[in-house]
């Protein structure tokens, strides 16, 4: 079934923009997935080796990674969002201050084709 939806899931965290992250549950909104949020973790998670999507922008809902503490992979994610300009306090994001937004054009008619 996570094969069915991933492609409007990668589709829709492509779509978040540099320095901004959103959390999974929004993301599975976003792709028309509703509370679908493990789906969306799903699909990151079997991302190929040297994909382009952005991966590391997506955090969970208290604004924290949800990879384990001290991993390589945890490490990465902390250091691409860094590099991004997103700011850690205490270990998390401020959501409102660095949370994805969709434009107001996207929310009317929906995200641009792709």
């Amino acid at each position: 079934m996570a094969g069915r939806h991933s492609a409007r899931i990668l589709r829709t965290v492509q779509r978040i923009p540099t320095g901004a992250v959103a959390s999974y549950g929004q993301v599975a909104r976003e792709a028309g997935l509703g509370r679908r949020a493990r789906l969306v973790g799903h699909a990151l998670r079997h991302l190929p080796a040297g994909s382009d999507v952005p991966w590391h922008r997506v955090v969970n809902a208290a604004g924290r990674i949800s990879l384990p503490a001290g991993s390589d992979s945890g490490r990465e994610q902390r250091r691409r969002l860094e590099e991004e300009g997103v700011l850690f306090e205490e270990g998390r994001i401020d959501l409102r201050r660095f949370g994805w937004q969709p434009s107001l054009d996207e929310l009317l008619w929906g995200p641009p084709d792709p």
